[in-house]
């Protein structure tokens, strides 16, 4: 049976909000030292899967308000947790991870926002794409087999995050631009 869009208190709902509780434990198991951890990848592996586990549920028994709110809200809430401690073990330059950490919070805000006025901002395919490069930045960078001999990819996958975040960044502007210039032409008319 479905769910109510307006519920709370959903299977889908319940494992976002267990993500967004158990990331902070990604501070403690990423090592000081950038040889890798098999612990803190596996850790990684499961808030990771975690995010395909929610929205299977919220796909089967149907989406909620709350779920497609905080859903990508726990997404990056994940991948930032993550990135700072690499910042802090030595392992992330801090300038990409500003990058992304900049758009993100214009996002969240720009969706706070329009929220208020029902407006719903789904996350586009670019925007998918995006997450899964910051979470596979963050994986080559704990993987104890990438960690220190592939610096090359998790750098080059950390840069491709970024690229694919800006472009998500303006396309999520595009659109807000030609949905106000759509509504102004509209209310002219």
């Amino acid at each position: 049976m479905p769910v109510d869009p307006t519920s709370i208190a959903t299977w889908a709902n319940l494992v976002t909000v267990g993500r967004m509780f158990v990331s902070p434990i990604m501070f403690i198991v990423i090592p000081d030292h950038a040889a890798g951890s098999w612990v803190a990848f596996l850790t990684w592996f499961v808030l990771c899967a975690s995010d395909g586990i929610d929205g299977f549920l919220a796909r089967r028994h149907g989406s909620t308000n709350f779920g497609a709110f905080l859903d990508p809200l726990a997404d990056k809430f994940l991948v930032l947790v993550a990135m700072i401690t690499l910042i802090d073990r030595h392992v992330f330059w801090w300038v990409p991870v500003a990058i992304i950490f900049a758009r993100e919070l214009t996002m969240s805000l720009y969706r706070v926002f329009v929220g208020t006025r029902g407006v719903s901002v789904p996350a586009s395919k670019i925007a998918k794409w995006k997450t899964i490069a910051q979470q596979f930045a963050v994986a080559f960078a704990i993987a104890p087999w990438t960690a220190v001999d592939a610096t090359w990819l998790w750098k080059g996958t950390l840069w491709l995050a970024v690229a694919l975040t800006m472009i998500s960044f303006f396309q999520y502007m595009w659109r807000a631009h030609r949905h106000n210039l759509d509504a102004r032409l509209s209310n002219a008319g």
